[in-house]
């Protein structure tokens, strides 16, 4: 299994990230989870062929997560390929109907399968060798955490949350955890995480996860990677990464 950060960033503008996605590749074929603005283009930076990402996992529908979902839908539909199946949380449905109002000249045309996932359901993406449970993530809108048990490793993949125990659970037996860490040391981060406010439960679950990859970062962060590796080093026995656009990891 072959991870691949296409965008590691938020919101905000920033030079080397762009907002959020990353391609999860199951035995050759590529599973994208999260599309937000930039990834479109990451996608062909990081060597895949955009008509190859047919199947899209959302954990929510914030914009910085979805805004270059119509456009990657649209690159394929100019490219001859009208379907694509899409997993994600409660409002998805209602989600797409109003881009459809808005863009209708081509997702009439598309064949789309939508399906609305909750917290607690296990599902396997149709044509991927791999089941993947859910939890719900602590944040402003409905947000599924995702831990994917596939033949070559467990990746979880945390979503935009505050630290919470039922995505730690979900975490467990991972050989990598991809966490958010939105803010640095002390940073106001209301609906998401810092090192410290991870740091009391990461510590709890220090043997049930191999390896920790920080992700979904704000500008305030910049030049304060490695000062969050160090301090979270204290609460996790595994090895600590920041991640990067166009960052590959192999499990």
């Amino acid at each position: 299994m072959e991870i691949t950060f296409l965008g590691t960033g938020v919101a905000l503008p920033q030079r080397e990230r762009v907002q959020s996605g990353l391609i999860v590749d199951v035995e050759g074929r590529p599973l994208l989870f999260d599309c937000g603005c930039g990834v479109l283009n990451r996608i062909q930076e990081a060597g895949f062929e955009h008509t190859a990402v047919d199947t899209v996992v959302l954990s929510h529908l914030h914009l910085d997560h979805v805004s270059d979902l119509l456009g990657l839908l649209k690159a394929n539909w100019l490219s001859g390929k009208s379907w694509a199946r899409i997993y994600g949380p409660k409002g998805l449905k209602a989600w797409f109907s109003a881009q459809k109002k808005a863009c209708g000249y081509f997702m009439e045309e598309l064949e789309l399968d939508i399906r609305e996932i909750t917290s607690g359901e296990e599902f396997t993406p149709l044509g991927f060798e791999c089941e993947i449970q859910t939890a719900k993530a602590e944040h402003s809108v409905p947000t599924l955490a995702f831990h994917l048990n596939c033949a070559e490793g467990e990746l979880a993949i945390s979503g935009d949350t505050t630290p919470s125990r039922e995505v730690l659970d979900l975490a467990a037996g991972a050989d990598l955890l991809i966490h958010e860490c939105s803010y640095p040391l002390g940073g106001n981060a209301g609906i998401h995480t810092t090192p410290d406010s991870l740091a009391g439960l990461l510590k709890e679950y220090r043997a049930d996860i191999e390896k920790l990859c920080l992700t979904h970062f704000y500008p305030a962060m910049k030049g304060h990677e490695q000062e969050t590796v160090a301090y979270l080093e204290a609460y996790f026995d595994g090895e600590i990464l920041i991640a990067e656009d166009l960052m590959k990891l192999e499990l």
